[in-house]
């Protein structure tokens, strides 16, 4: 590459770089800035509509209570991912939906539950609104070509059976579909529908489509519903978190790049600026894609900044072993890409596979994190291959040529991690054996074997009318001590209602003496009317079937990586070994929560796939290498097959070091400088990153070895 052409390359990649970092400052500047924001923010940072309803039908089951919870649960996640819906006493749903503060607005847009019934011209009921899955409005073409506003339907198994049966007898006729009383739509059955899904047709614009639609789903709940009540409430933890989690990603940012310059030198210097457009990249995206920001949201990309280092250490490792083997730079850096290419890719493709599951699978605060983490592989995949590749060729051409400016790989004594393996199988049996003892003891003493929070066992909501209007801070220096204190407990949320002196406290299932006591408290510190105090039973936000779907989510995308990696290495036992080092690090970390009593919360899912990411991308790296040095190998002996092993796991040693340290480097910031539920995101995050990085040196090859000998080929 010339000069001039270098030259003008760096200069339009730093001048798209300062541009982006200054539209990504004024997207940050403007984020908790009440209605001017460019960023949604979650309820926890930001606030949003509060909305409770009731059910019409006295003493409703509590199956029909937890089916309309879960539906309803999906339809508000069309508002934001981070909407939560939970019971509240025997017959009344709560619906918070963060980042809006028109309660009305979404009242009307939501519409009001009813009863929702596919009739036949007689008035006999064929179908009920439960038949109906799903109600979403579409754009067809007809056969002329011409477009066409349709809804389409998705039946539930036992509807679909009588949707084919009531449209076989109706054939010819119209079949109203009444909606409390009222018919909203009269289609014409044009032939008998079978498969479970059909289409409405007829519709004079997406408008009307899309309100039929909604009406329907509305109409499918397991329950007829009547709104009691609705508010606009407050951030639940203010300001403060939003502005000290910045500051955490502000230092831990300079931190990793002064440590890439510092440890890689000219190549870390082009990381850094890459890793400056990879963050202003991200907060474009979160902006473009309309994707609401919570806190653990915050934490999440916080981390993968952490993250995106590791590309470009996989990298710069290769070509500094380039160096040391004596080619020139500009040959190392070339041969250093193409040889990292297959293990960035193959890394980073298991962890998309895992988001797009999440993403399709998966629910509320589940959905969210996958977003949040597709966004960041495909961004930082594309600034260690793009960005920086570029960046270095143009300071290649500009002069920058000297090859102790890109250092070369000092040979490292092959240690022998096989040898150890015995040790260490017996450490990380220890360490998980540990983890369900310390649940059995906390099983026995309160029946819980984790210390689950009100995100997963519900609790008691008390709302209590203050005398005074308190911010979000005095809150917590005075209200929140005195309930922890009554209810020696510290798993304690509270919530302003926008508009007034009220505050909701949620707190773990009070028993009656125990309300007493906190009523009286109450009143003895603040002076409160007792008459101003009501409490209520509220259900989990993280519903059974949320559980079930993110769980399920984790199991099928465990799965499709197992497949990829299967076919990537052709060999089952890479693959195999790879879910085991995945499980492993999971079950070390959930002891780690057993031991410690680490709060059990919303956070707690959004941790644990992002270690089942991190482990995976560790675990790859390893395998790539012993793939790669097995080409070499003419014979298969066990002996040559350890060796192969330990000579990859030490040959990746310093990729494994480093891009642990970088990435606790950032969590370990946002430990220090966090509020309190950060630090309960971050520190399980701390013990994981470790436990990944010993688990990638001491456990994948050793049990890649152990297969490779014990199932070996006849």
């Amino acid at each position: 590459m010339k000069k001039g052409k270098a030259l003008g390359i760096l200069v339009l990649i730093l001048a798209i770089m300062a541009g982006m970092s200054w539209y990504a400052a004024t997207i940050i500047s403007t984020v908790g800035v009440g209605e001017n924001r460019n960023i949604k923010l979650g309820l926890d940072l930001a606030g949003g509509v509060s909305i409770t309803y009731r059910a019409v039908e006295d003493n409703p089951s509590e199956e029909d209570m937890k089916d309309t919870v879960y539906k309803l649960q999906k339809r508000v996640e069309g508002y934001s991912t981070e909407a939560s819906v939970y019971q509240e006493g025997n017959d009344r749903i709560n619906i918070e939906i963060p980042g809006v503060s028109d309660a009305n607005t979404i009242l009307e847009e939501l519409g009001k539950p009813g009863s929702l019934e596919f009739q036949n011209e007689d008035g006999e009921t064929l179908l009920s609104g439960t038949d109906i899955k799903n109600a979403q409005a579409a754009t067809t073409s007809s056969e002329m070509g011409q477009k066409e506003f349709v809804v389409e339907l998705t039946l539930t198994d036992e509807g679909a059976v009588k949707f084919e049966e009531a449209t076989s007898a109706n054939v010819g006729k119209s079949m109203p579909i009444v909606y409390d009383g009222e018919i909203i739509s009269s289609p014409q059955v044009k032939s008998a529908i079978s498969g479970g899904s059909a289409q409405i047709d007829g519709m004079e614009s997406f408008e009307e489509a899309n309100n039929l639609a909604t009406t329907i789903r509305i109409g499918s709940l397991s329950l007829e519903l009547e709104e009691l009540n609705s508010k606009v409430v407050g951030a639940q933890l203010g300001e403060e978190a939003i502005s000290t989690s910045l500051k955490a990603a502000a230092i831990g940012l300079i931190l990793v790049m002064i440590f890439m310059m510092i440890v890689y030198l000219v190549p870390g210097f082009t990381a850094s600026l890459a890793l400056i457009l990879y963050s202003a990249l991200t907060v474009f995206a979160l902006w473009i894609f309309d994707i609401t920001l919570t806190l653990p949201g915050i934490a999440g990309i916080i981390l993968s900044i952490g993250m995106a280092v590791d590309a470009n250490v996989i990298i710069f490792a290769r070509i500094r072993e380039e160096i040391a083997a004596g080619k020139t730079v500009n040959t190392a850096i070339k041969l250093g890409y193409e040889k990292a290419l297959s293990a960035i890719v193959d890394g980073n493709i298991t962890t998309l596979i895992a988001a797009i599951v999440l993403g399709m699978r998966g629910s509320g605060s589940v959905k969210g994190f996958a977003y949040t983490l597709g966004i960041g592989i495909v961004l930082s995949m594309f600034t260690a291959l793009v960005v920086t590749r570029w960046l270095m060729r143009c300071f290649y051409a500009l002069g920058v040529q000297d090859a102790k400016l890109y250092g070369a790989a000092k040979e490292l004594k092959t240690i022998n991690f096989l040898g150890k393996k015995a040790i260490c199988f017996a450490v990380s049996i220890v360490l998980i054996v540990v983890g369900f003892v310390a649940m059995g003891i906390n099983g026995s003493k309160d029946g819980n074997i984790l210390n689950y929070s009100l995100d997963f066992v519900g609790g008691t909501s008390t709302t209590v009318t203050f005398n005074e209007d308190y911010s979000i801070a005095e809150i917590d220096q005075k209200i929140v001590p005195v309930v922890e204190k009554v209810t020696n407990d510290p798993n304690v949320q509270t919530q302003k209602i926008e508009g007034g002196n009220q505050v909701v406290i949620k707190t773990r299932s009070l028993e009656l003496s125990e309300r007493e006591a906190l009523n009286q408290a109450l009143i003895d510190e603040f002076g409160v009317d007792e008459k101003g105090i009501t409490a209520e039973n509220i259900s989990s936000t993280i519903s059974s079937e949320m559980r079930s779907d993110a769980v399920w989510a984790v199991i099928i995308a465990t799965i499709c990586m197992l497949i990829y990696i299967w076919f990537r290495f052709k060999d089952i036992r890479f693959a195999g070994s790879a879910v085991i080092a995945l499980l492993h690090d999971v079950l070390v970390v959930l002891a780690f929560y057993a031991v410690v009593k680490i709060s059990v919360g919303n956070t707690f899912i959004a941790c644990m796939l992002t270690i089942v990411g991190y482990s995976i991308n560790a675990t790859i790296v390893i395998f790539d290498r012993i793939r790669e040095n097995m080409g070499g190998l003419k014979k298969k002996s066990p002996e040559d097959l350890q060796e192969v092993a330990n000579r990859s796991i030490t040959q990746t040693l310093t990729r494994s070091i480093n891009t642990s340290l970088t990435t606790f480097i950032m969590v370990f910031v946002l430990f220090i400088l966090g509020v309190s539920s950060i630090r309960e995101f971050a520190l399980p995050l701390m013990a994981g990153i470790i436990c990944g990085g010993y688990s990638s040196v001491c456990i994948t090859g050793a049990l890649w070895y152990v297969f490779k000998v014990k199932f070996a080929k006849k």
